[in-house]
């Protein structure tokens, strides 16, 4: 296959997995909806998705036993901030809650900055001035103090600083290949949903709509966590940071219309202007820097 050819498909993957996960919300709120309530949902849904990973984690086995503790760490509390951001829409309005996520890159750069010392261009200041105003609004559009309302946009915005985290260890520390990490991934955030669980929702015992809540967590274990991550994980290699970036962008779009049009969630216009705010420093946050030219 040509380059171009290669680009052209990462792009089109990258695209659909972003529309894809805006569509992440359904199986979560039928789950709840079906007996599994609260965090119980995303727990079978990434307990499957270990059980699907774990023939690879095994056959990858040298990997995960010579990786580095930091490695396995950072990756493991990547899968627990993703486990809060599922748990965060049955708690939180969809479209306000993916924008919430969004904010990663600001806080990424932060703490590349403040805690690792990385040099930080002027574009990524005004990313981070511009998504921090963009998140006042948000969270300010009601008339009161700009800070989340409800527990959902809270462990939204608390899962998008452990990300940031998570992932600014990642590319430090991390050697492991896509299977072995996705393993590890999907095993933290099993095991942050089954901590969190027994808080939010009582231990499911009765009410349970079996044949519904089976075919919901298989197609959302295997097909989200399972085969739409790994697709992910081949494109994003084969792509320029910028170019994912607004290709994501797809997962916000797909999820406000959705909720608009399934759930009846809007935003209001400020919480609009807002989340446009944080989707442009997501963009000047990934936009590549044009090289200083040096004098001939």
């Amino acid at each position: 296959m040509s380059e171009a050819r290669v680009t052209l498909v990462a792009s089109a993957i990258t695209l659909i997995t972003g529309a894809l996960w805006g569509l992440y919300w359904l199986p979560v709120r039928a789950l709840d909806g079906h007996g599994l309530a609260g965090a119980w949902g995303t727990v079978a849904i990434t307990l499957v998705a270990c059980v699907a990973l774990a023939p690879i984690a095994w056959a990858k086995r040298y990997e995960l036993a010579t990786a580095t503790p930091a490695a396995l760490i950072s990756v493991a509390l990547g899968g627990a901030a993703f486990a809060l951001y599922s748990i965060g829409f049955l708690y939180g309005r969809v479209a306000l809650v993916i924008l919430l996520w969004f904010l990663t890159p600001v806080w990424s750069v932060l703490i590349g900055r403040f805690v690792l010392g990385w040099p930080v261009s002027r574009l990524r200041l005004a990313a981070i001035v511009i998504g921090l105003s963009g998140l006042g609004l948000m969270l300010g559009a009601s008339g009161g103090l700009p800070l989340p309302s409800s527990l959902g946009e809270w462990m939204t915005l608390v899962g998008g600083v452990i990300w940031s985290v998570a992932t600014t260890g990642m590319r430090t520390r991390s050697t492991l290949s896509p299977g072995p990490a996705t393993f590890v991934f999907a095993a933290g955030a099993a095991l942050t949903a089954l901590c969190l669980a027994p808080f939010l929702a009582p231990l499911p015992s009765s009410g349970i709509d079996w044949p519904a809540a089976l075919g919901l967590t298989l197609s959302a274990g295997v097909f989200w966590w399972g085969a739409a991550t790994a697709a992910l994980m081949w494109a994003t290699v084969r792509l320029e940071p910028a170019r994912i970036g607004i290709l994501l962008m797809s997962e916000v779009l797909v999820g406000a219309v959705s909720a608009a049009l399934i759930a009846g969630e809007r935003l209001a216009a400020l919480e609009i202007a807002g989340g446009a705010l944080v989707l442009g420093a997501g963009l000047l946050e990934v936009w590549p820097a044009r090289p200083t030219q040096r004098p001939a």
